[in-house]
């Protein structure tokens, strides 16, 4: 519960949903699975913005983790960066910039959004979308 830990304030006993995200966000930039699951719920859901047109969807903690293991493999260069982040009670949004490097060594970018949703401190819910 490393990341519910790390995110509480005295005067409240839940973390906001802002920071447990932005905790989440620098846990994948930094390929740190464990500090990755560490925010997710057991229930938790993730759907990708790959295949079009609607994205895969993965369901429980396990398989979600299994989606961003395979990420990284295959994604050695790969990095977000939040270009903006808000929340409201439990739900929370991040506009993002996805960075890669073709194989070719070309590099390429795309913009996106994720919607999220909290349950009890922790992610239960993250929701990608991408403009093109």
């Amino acid at each position: 519960m490393e990341c519910l830990e790390r995110s509480m304030a005295i005067e409240n006993p839940r973390p906001r949903a802002k920071e447990v995200v932005q905790r989440f966000h620098e846990a994948l930039n930094a390929r740190a699975l464990e500090a990755m699951t560490a925010c997710l719920t057991d229930d938790t859901v993730f759907e990708n913005t790959f295949p079009a047109p609607d994205g895969a969807r993965y369901e429980g903690k396990a398989a979600v983790r299994s989606f961003w293991a395979s990420f990284f493999e295959g994604s050695s260069t790969a990095r977000f960066e939040a270009e903006e982040i808000f929340a409201d009670g439990d739900r929370c949004v991040m506009r993002w910039t996805y960075f890669w490097v073709e194989p070719s060594g070309t590099p390429g970018h795309i913009r996106g959004v994720d919607v999220y949703r909290l349950r009890d401190g922790l992610i239960a819910e993250k929701l990608s979308y991408v403009k093109g």
